[in-house]
């Protein structure tokens, strides 16, 4: 008689993505040693950042050629304190994009105009096919503003119109609606990603199954204990955002969060990663 023997599930596969390669050199600087270390396998690269440029770019596909999974996305950008590439953008005030807030209320209002907005995501997926020399491998939004009403629309023409292959960022849980109530700004994340999916669906374009990595960043909590939570019930494919650098001058002069980045990147390269990513029966590889 030959006994049964139940083989170890698969390790799940799942994208940990890093924002904002471009914001900043410490950034920059923390992003690649990351990905040179197996400790990340995504990154999404803000083309209108003030640390971008050729030398940047192939600093960061260098990083990428010793990781075979890691992947180099387009960080859309649409909210202040960063500038439009085109010169007809609007609204904007002083000369910037709007706040993220006002963004979000004009989106709700209907008070955007979804053509101006494609024209601007043209031409930074444009900026980026220019650094990197093709598209990007998936897609997503400074401060989620992908998801805003009419922004998504254009952005999802604009993704279909750019890089059909590549795959769309939303932010979704995959959480019982009790755990899910806990976090508040997860939860809004939530409600604007139900709509996105829908039109994403319906333009054929990819997206990932769940999402994890929203937190309140002003409470600085342990970052290493928020890991395991995002982890938690994340699916196979399912996005972890992240949020890791140095602090310097020029990231403290466009960007609230800091000292928060400082600590991810610590747990991030630390010793205490990957035994929780075996624990969790998770992969980056």
């Amino acid at each position: 008689m030959v006994a049964n023997v139940k083989s170890a599930p698969l390790p799940r596969r799942i994208w940990l993505c890093a924002d904002d390669y471009g914001i900043s050199p410490g950034v920059n600087h923390a992003i690649r040693d990351l990905i040179e270390r197996g400790r990340l396998n995504a990154t999404s690269v803000m083309v209108v950042g003030p640390a971008i440029g050729r030398d940047e770019a192939s600093a960061l596909q260098a990083a990428a050629a010793n990781n075979p999974r890691c992947a180099i996305g387009l960080h859309v950008t649409l909210t202040a304190p960063f500038r439009p590439l085109t010169m007809h953008f609007r609204p904007i005030d002083g000369g910037l994009f709007l706040p993220f807030p006002k963004l979000l209320r004009a989106g709700i209002m209907r008070r955007l105009d979804p053509e101006v907005i494609h024209t601007e995501l043209m031409v930074q997926f444009s900026t980026f096919g220019e650094l990197f020399g093709r598209v990007p491998d998936f897609v997503d939004g400074h401060q989620h503003a992908q998801l805003f009403p009419v922004v998504r629309d254009a952005f999802l023409t604009a993704v279909s119109d750019a890089a059909p292959n590549a795959w769309v960022r939303q932010g979704g849980r995959n959480q019982p609606l009790v755990r899910r109530l806990g976090t508040p700004k997860a939860l809004v994340l939530d409600t604007l990603s139900a709509q996105f999916r829908r039109r994403a669906a319906r333009a054929n374009i990819a997206f990932n199954p769940g999402f994890a990595g929203a937190y309140d960043f002003s409470r600085q909590p342990d970052f290493g204990t928020l890991m395991q939570e995002f982890l938690d019930g994340l699916p196979e494919a399912g996005v972890i955002m992240c949020h890791p650098g140095v602090v310097d001058e020029i990231l403290v002069s466009l960007d609230p969060l800091t000292v928060q980045r400082e600590r991810e990147y610590a747990f991030l390269g630390g010793e205490q990663f990957p035994p929780l990513l075996a624990a969790n029966n998770v992969t980056l590889g």
